[in-house]
């Protein structure tokens, strides 16, 4: 399923680990026609990516539980899709050097149209 969003389709890797944050990214793209692809956790993230799914974005925790954290799914995914765009969202400070490059840093809290208006100005280029 592609559902339009402007001009195009997206579908959208999610990995976070909090499950309220996640039903919240779910809702929030179910409302914008987004197709939400994955589960919550750094190795459903990869599965879907090795699988060669479709993916057109990632949007990572960076606390991840176990020993990939999203700075290291980000960079796994990218070396598979090295188009994919990359959305990191933290409540901490960070490094942005670690970051892949062309990535979008959302600092927690932030609102839930803040995630689909990222995705638009990412996809914007490649899928209009």
């Amino acid at each position: 399923m592609n559902p339009e969003f402007s001009n195009g389709a997206a579908t959208v890797l999610v990995a976070e680990d909090e499950p309220l944050i996640l039903d919240m990214i779910s809702q929030e793209l179910a409302e914008q026609r987004l197709c939400g692809a994955g589960g919550g956790d750094r190795r459903g993230g990869l599965a879907i990516i090795e699988s060669g799914q479709t993916v057109d974005v990632l949007f990572t925790d960076m606390r991840l539980p176990g020993e990939l954290d999203g700075w290291q799914l980000a960079a796994t995914a990218r070396e598979a899709k090295p188009e994919l765009s990359v959305i990191y969202a933290t409540g901490y400070t960070v490094d942005r050097e670690a970051a892949v490059p062309g990535s979008v840093f959302l600092k927690k809290p932030y609102r839930p149209s803040a995630i689909t208006e990222t995705i638009r100005t990412l996809i914007a280029p490649t899928h209009s």
